[in-house]
């Protein structure tokens, strides 16, 4: 017995379903020879006969009705193999592991994120909060397909994106006398206790003041940027953060503006250069449209 052609199966469906080989020929749009010949050559395959063509009207056998049930799921699977494979090939289908920092939640990731379910809703999008270290070895690792951070990842194998730019603001006690101003000039901020969420992101912050005429001091060192917003309302110090965390809303902790149009961060999307599969080439294309958007959003001209 030779493997059983799918084209056969078809027919044997059409044949059972109608009852009739004329019919079935007419649905199937091929001559009804042809046809019986294509049934026989499938009971030649199964070993014998699926219909009994001894009565005026055809009748299934006991090997006809035993196939047609399990003939028929294995159609509607091969079809639904097909259309899913055609959507993965368009991005529409498929699994994305996304890893991010703390602060991307509070930036135009959930924007990117719901976009991207309306449009495709087949896939099934899996998100990893993670510390910067562990997001860097998940994608490298391929763990994860995306990630977003600031600043980017700096590993020969990784590709980054700038998705979006804003200004840098400082995060205080709402009830530091500071707080009463609507800015602050950097100089004010000398011989303050400063919270450090991610070292690596403070790095062009450190430059500034220095150039400003001060080393910040720094009074706590965090993880995360969430806890860094605790510290700042329970009075332990300040921190610079970018200007989304605004959205945050935390309570005890004002925002304030900082004179310097060099004070900015960007939002960067990072993946592997060797990963051209689906559906990251779809996701990457949805963050491209907003790139437009949010680039150098709110950045003073002086820093651009």
């Amino acid at each position: 017995m030779h493997d059983v052609d799918i084209k056969h199966l078809r027919y044997f469906v059409a044949v059972a379903e109608e009852m009739n080989f004329g019919r079935a020929a007419q649905r199937l749009h091929i001559a009804q020879p042809a046809l019986s010949r294509q049934i026989a050559r499938l009971e030649a395959d199964f070993g014998g006969p699926l219909f009994d063509r001894l009565r005026p009207q055809i009748k299934l056998t006991v090997a006809g009705t035993t196939l047609l049930p399990r003939a028929r799921e294995l159609l509607i699977r091969l079809d639904e193999l097909v259309d899913v494979t055609r959507r993965a090939a368009g991005g529409g289908q498929g699994v994305i592991e996304i890893g991010f920092v703390g602060s991307a939640t509070f930036s135009i990731l959930p924007e990117i994120l719901r976009e991207y379910r309306t449009r495709f809703a087949d896939v099934d999008v899996l998100l990893h909060h993670m510390a910067k270290g562990d997001l860097v070895r998940a994608l490298i690792d391929r763990r994860i397909q995306v990630a977003f951070t600031r600043p980017g990842i700096d590993d020969p194998e990784i590709q980054n994106e700038v998705v979006a730019r804003e200004p840098m603001i400082l995060a205080l006690p709402a009830d530091d006398p500071l707080a009463q101003r609507s800015s602050l000039a950097l100089r004010s901020l000398a011989n303050r206790p400063f919270i450090i969420p991610n070292p690596k992101l403070e790095d062009p912050v450190h430059d500034i003041f220095r150039e400003a005429g001060f080393t910040p001091r720094i009074g706590q060192e965090t993880a995360d940027l969430h806890t860094a917003l605790g510290l700042v309302a329970a009075g332990f110090g300040y921190a610079v953060l970018p200007e989304s965390v605004r959205r945050s809303r935390w309570a005890g902790v004002a925002y304030r503006s900082l004179h310097s149009p060099r004070l900015y961060t960007d939002f960067i999307i990072s993946y592997r250069r060797d990963n051209t599969g689906e559906p990251l080439r779809s996701f990457r294309e949805l963050v491209q449209t907003y790139k437009t958007k949010t680039a150098d959003r709110r950045l003073p001209r002086s820093a651009k």
